[in-house]
């Protein structure tokens, strides 16, 4: 794949697109197919492990339903300032309950967004009974890192 430009099928991240999507705390729009046809986003926090970009959700959402349905899924990180970027992840998602997965990534989520001082206390509130660990391993991903160029 070109970082820089439109992409082609992978096997794992760039380190381009890997920096892209690790920098910060850019939000997910994780897109999806409800169960009567319609198109879904919903905003995601995520992390990446290895070649899985990885979120944490509520096992009785919309979300959970729809990736029991059809597990392919896309996520989209953008930048919403000059240069502008993105990068789309098209993939499919496999879903755990481990407990100690799900408190490890909530840990490891709740650390990225709201700092490693609130890390454990996310951890301790959304890896519990009742919440997934999603993993989206990518079959496809399309990237535009500077859309000013």
């Amino acid at each position: 794949m070109n970082a820089g430009g439109y992409g082609a099928d992978v096997s794992a991240f760039t380190p381009d697109v890997r920096a892209f999507l690790s920098a910060g705390t850019r939000t997910g729009k994780l897109g999806y197919v409800a169960k009567d046809g319609r198109p879904l986003v919903a905003p995601v926090w995520f992390v990446l492990e290895g070649d899985d970009l990885v979120f944490n959700t509520g096992a009785t959402t919309a979300k959970s339903r729809a990736i029991a349905r059809d597990p392919r899924l896309v996520i989209t990180v953008d930048l919403e300032e000059p240069p502008y970027a993105f990068v789309q992840v098209q993939g499919e998602a496999a879903v755990s309950e481990d407990p100690d997965e799900l408190v490890r990534t909530a840990t490891a989520i709740g650390g990225r967004y709201m700092g490693a001082d609130r890390a454990e206390e996310f951890g301790k509130r959304n890896g519990v009974p009742g919440e997934l660990v999603v993993r989206v391993r990518p079959t496809r991903v399309i990237a535009e890192l500077d859309m000013t160029a």
